[in-house]
């Protein structure tokens, strides 16, 4: 099986990250974008060089979806460490293994330190759990991928304090636009779901206290969904198993061909075949199809179940998001809850690392009566950020463009390169956290930024990539945007070196006065 490009630089980044001495790293792919091929073909090349691999996750599912991968790629079979089956007697060097079996004492205690060289943790985003502690620290000399389609850094500050590096990332929209993914329409509905008086247990809202805000729009909801997905493949998440299936009794009632599946369900394997089939064209679940299912001609998705958590979000979301012929885009029904909690995930929280574009994006959305794409929102939101962001800054950045300065301050910087993940970001991981080191801060100076006002590595570092990038393509030095801009020259951040380069030579050749025949307020350099 041939790997993607984005799937071998992934694997290639991971081997980076380990021989770099970070033993324990992440790997972050959206939804859909084939994360289990990635960890097979990495194990088997772990298995040729005589490791002995452990993928670890917390549902059966998962366990048996990452054996078949794992044979249909590379031809390799997997020893289980499971309930009853254990792996010890087996003479294959990949072991699939739930986290509830191997956190027990008695069961650990039959593993030497040594037993397992790599450990490899499906749907990562549950490492911070005492459970996998307990079994990674136990194993304590193995080197450790975690795996998740956690959609943005800030949601990985809990991980950063377990995983050492980010060795590879893959974007959603990134995926969208080299066609690995459905693109993703968004449709508010501006029908208000009041969530002032739900709780927040264990760090998202309480399933029971939802269940209750939503029962009496039940009718309603149901009626819009006729107005938007009736010849739709559709998939609803909801809160409770008793509301799931009043909701499909509802459903059944307005027309529409529904069932419920829930973890007690018999019939839960005929039901899922029957619908994938296209015997039932709604599919109502209360957070049971949230991970190790797949059912690519799904194209549109409801979430009712509204939560706090991105990786939750983004995995209900995911299971839409895979392509499939005659499917041109997945839809996004988002209903308008009415919360003071900003952190309630929305269709923005797929695609947005800002949560001020974010916001913007939500705002945006929610005064559109037509289905937007999510990548075209985006793009339209941040631009409505910079343009604000500008407004507001423009005495700031007038009076930084004043001082006294050799040096470029970063956040005149970062304005003038119209760069969003450098003013938005966030420390994740423990050396991005710490002050600025001396080189680092030698290494700004020499490129012409002012670094006393940079407080952490990770931004310096952050920084100074994406220095050494711009150069690499012949853009704009800060020296030459602070020059020009000071001038009146607007987005010298967009320009090439060469272009400004001649400019000013043109300038300083004139007494360093702006030419008659160029006003710097509509020149255009880029």
């Amino acid at each position: 099986m041939q790997l993607r490009t984005y799937q071998s630089e992934a694997k290639e980044a991971i081997m980076r990250e380990w021989e770099s001495g970070h033993k324990r790293t992440l790997l972050v792919l959206p939804t859909g974008c084939g994360k289990t091929i990635v960890f097979a073909k990495l194990s088997e090349d772990l298995v040729r060089n005589g490791e002995r691999v452990l993928i670890l996750a917390h549902r059966g599912e998962l366990l048996t979806q990452a054996a078949d991968k794992i044979m249909q790629a590379t031809g390799l079979g997997c020893a289980v460490e499971k309930a009853e089956e254990s792996c010890l007697d087996s003479w294959y060097r990949i072991v699939v293994g739930s986290v509830q079996s191997l956190m027990r004492d008695k069961r650990l205690a039959q593993f030497s330190k040594n037993y397992f060289d790599t450990i490899i943790i499906d749907e990562a985003h549950h490492a911070i759990s005492d459970s996998y502690q307990k079994v990674t620290e136990h194993f304590s000399n193995a080197k450790i991928l975690g795996v998740t389609a956690t959609p943005d850094r800030g949601d990985m500050r809990n991980l950063g304090q377990i995983f050492d590096s980010l060795a590879y990332e893959y974007t959603l929209p990134k995926a969208i636009k080299e066609g690995y993914l459905s693109p993703i329409k968004a449709q508010t509905i501006p029908l208000k779901l009041d969530l002032s008086g739900v709780s927040v247990q264990a760090g998202d809202f309480r399933a029971s206290d939802i269940d209750n805000a939503l029962d009496p729009y039940l009718y309603q909801i149901a009626d819009e969904m006729q107005n938007y997905c009736k010849d739709r493949k559709t998939v609803v998440f909801l809160p409770l198993i008793k509301t799931s299936q009043k909701f499909k009794d509802i459903l059944n009632s307005k027309g529409f061909s529904a069932a419920e599946v829930n973890g007690n369900s018999d019939d839960r394997a005929q039901v899922l075949s029957d619908f994938e089939s296209g015997k039932y064209n709604v599919l109502c679940n209360s957070m049971l199809l949230t991970e190790g299912w797949d059912c690519p001609s799904v194209d549109c998705i409801i979430v009712l179940r509204p939560t706090k958590v991105r990786s939750l979000y983004c995995q209900m979301v995911g299971r839409g998001t895979r392509l499939c012929e005659g499917k041109d885009h997945l839809l996004l029904l988002d209903f308008l809850w009415h919360t003071e909690r900003h952190e309630l995930c929305r269709p923005a929280s797929l695609i947005c690392e800002s949560a001020e574009v974010a916001a913007q994006m939500t705002e945006n959305l929610s005064e559109t009566s037509e289905p937007v794409d999510i990548t075209e929102a985006e793009e339209k939101a941040s631009e409505d950020v910079v343009a604000k962001r500008e407004e507001a800054l423009a005495n700031t950045l007038a009076e930084m463009r004043m001082r006294k300065r050799k040096l470029v301050d970063p956040l005149q910087y970062e304005m003038s390169i119209q760069a969003e993940d450098l003013s938005s970001y966030q420390p994740a991981f423990g050396w991005e956290m710490s002050p600025a080191s001396d080189k680092q801060k030698a290494a700004l100076e020499k490129y012409g930024i002012y670094p006393d006002e940079i407080e952490t590595a990770g931004k310096a570092q952050l920084i100074l990539d994406r220095l050494a990038n711009r150069r690499s393509m012949g853009m704009t030095t800060p020296k030459q945007i602070r020059f020009l801009e000071s001038r009146g020259f607007k987005h010298v951040g967009n320009w090439q070196f060469d272009t400004a380069k001649k400019l000013i030579d043109r300038i300083a050749s004139n007494g360093w006065r702006i030419p008659y025949d160029i006003d710097p307020a509509t020149y255009i350099g880029a």
